[in-house]
């Protein structure tokens, strides 16, 4: 009986490994074993950054809400808290898009959250 090998199976494994390691430095795009390690290593890092990306951006939206809340004489706590308050369902992306791209209508929004929260 003829010897039977892994062949294909064992070129599968190996394609899918150097295509994800494609654009590696050095031994780390062309070794099997630093290959191995080094995509591991970077879809652990690809899963973490995903969820860390979430942050990142409620982050930066924050910041820019704060900025125009800011310049219209409120802080961010008081303006988050006040529109809440007020029943505005607006979320924090939508917010910072408006306060980046019209200064104009996030003051008015500014403006219709102090007189709800001094009534």
């Amino acid at each position: 009986m003829p010897r039977t090998t892994n062949a294909v199976a064992s070129k599968k494994r190996k394609k899918k490994i150097f295509k994800r390691a494609k654009g590696f430095v050095g031994g780390r795009g062309k070794l099997l074993r630093t290959a191995k390690e080094t995509v591991a290593r970077a879809m652990a890092f690809a899963t973490r950054d995903r969820k860390q990306r979430k942050r990142h951006f409620r982050a930066l939206w924050n910041a820019r809400i704060n900025a125009a809340c800011r310049a219209g004489g409120m802080s961010y706590s008081r303006f988050i808290d006040a529109l809440n308050k007020s029943k505005i369902r607006l979320n924090r992306k939508s917010l910072a898009e408006i306060a980046a791209r019209d200064e104009k209508t996030f003051q008015e929004i500014v403006k219709l959250v102090k007189t709800v929260k001094n009534s």
